[in-house]
Order: structure tokens, then C-alpha cells, then sequence
């Protein structure tokens, strides 16, 4: 109400109007009713989603060998966000287990790893 009342001319006697105004504003909004936000439902159940071979999107139930690019993309989403999203924990693979051998044993034998 102040910064209403110091940016713009009201008069006096308007006041205590102005402020029941906004009181029955903010009282409105307490008692009103709570929206459940919509419940998540994954494409594919959450054990089903890590294969061998490959990682099945719980957005859309696309199998992949390596997700992280598809939820950039798509869903503009980064692997924190999707994990907090599903409720997944930390070490949730982002990456086939069998893709991921492949890759460090790769690395091992040209001297990365």
C-alpha cells in the first residue's frame, strides 16, 4: 500500500478504502483452493528404464545409448533437472552400461584411462 500511495495521488479520505481493498485482495487468495500440481507419469516404469544395451527416456520412452543429448535438445532439460524431475538418484546412468565399457575400454587401450 505504501509504495502504491508514494508513486500515485490518493486522496486521504480514500485510503482506509484502499486498504480494505487489499486486505480483501490478499485474504482472497489464502482461502482459495490448493491446486495439486499434475502427478508425473514416466513412459516406461523407472526399473525397466536402465537395459544392458541401452537407456529408455522416462519423457518419452525412446531407447538411447547416451540420453544426455536428447534432453538438451528436447527438453531443454540438463541430467540434474531430469533426475530431480523423476526423483532419481544421483547416480542414475545417463549412459548404456554396455556403451559406457565400451567407451572406457576404448580409452584404456589408447592410453586415457
Amino acid at each position: 500500500v505504501s509504495a502504491y500511495v508514494s508513486n500515485n495521488p490518493v486522496p486521504v479520505g480514500d485510503l482506509p478504502g484502499l486498504i480494505d481493498q487489499v486486505h480483501a485482495a490478499l485474504k482472497g487468495t489464502i482461502g482459495g483452493p490448493v491446486v495439486k500440481p499434475e502427478e508425473l507419469k514416466p513412459a516406461v516404469p523407472i526399473k525397466k528404464s536402465v537395459t544392458p544395451d541401452y537407456i529408455i527416456s522416462l519423457e518419452d520412452g525412446k531407447k538411447f545409448k547416451s540420453l544426455k543429448r536428447h534432453l538438451a535438445t528436447h527438453y531443454g532439460l540438463t541430467p540434474e533437472e531430469y533426475r530431480a524431475k523423476w526423483g532419481l538418484p544421483a547416480d542414475y546412468p545417463m549412459v548404456a552400461p554396455s556403451y559406457a565399457a565400451t567407451r572406457s575400454a576404448l580409452a584404456k587401450t589408447i592410453g586415457l584411462g
